[in-house]
């Protein structure tokens, strides 16, 4: 069975597609070893698709926060692929341990703007209560970004970690 969800997943190519969510969606609701091993075996893969996929499953289990964290900080380092250092990001973010919040400044300065944008999504998720100083000086930065959509998001990510209003600091 485990198989047989994990190749309909790879089979729908749009990262945002229904099959594949339906089939991460399926899998949280497990939420047990097998698929977080599933998750971690993916996560290894020589193709892309795979790396997203375990990504985006492990995002999800927050059963397996200590052991997903240093899978995901591991790819933080170390993976190319904007996309896959986005879906880390966003792993990061709905894990929302504080623990990533040294991987996820360090990605906020990527040259890529999707990571950024992961990044501006994660940080307020990871900063903890009460804000650690660093992440908000991180999401301020990113404040300033030259992507309008990077920016917007890490004015409302200060103001999520906060809970106070941001002025809009424009771009």
């Amino acid at each position: 069975m485990m198989r047989d969800l994990i190749e309909a997943a790879l089979g729908d190519t749009d990262p945002g597609g229904p099959v594949r969510w339906h089939v991460i969606s399926t899998l949280q609701e497990r939420g047990d070893l097998e698929t977080f091993t599933e998750a971690r075996r993916l996560c290894a893969g020589q193709q892309v698709a795979e790396r997203l996929l375990g990504i985006d499953i492990m995002g999800q289990l927050a059963t397996f926060k200590d052991r997903a964290l240093p899978v995901l900080r591991f790819l933080a380092a170390s993976e190319d692929d904007p996309m896959v250092l986005f879906s880390v990001l966003i792993a990061f973010g709905h894990l929302g341990d504080p623990r990533s919040l040294p991987s996820v400044i360090e990605l906020s300065g990527h040259p890529d703007a999707r990571v950024r944008y992961g990044a501006a999504y994660a940080l307020p998720n990871v900063c903890g209560r009460p804000p650690d100083p660093t992440g908000l000086a991180a999401l301020r930065a990113l404040m300033r970004d030259s992507d309008d959509d990077v920016a917007d998001w890490a004015t409302l990510g200060l103001a999520l970690a906060t809970g106070s209003q941001v002025e809009d600091v424009g771009g």
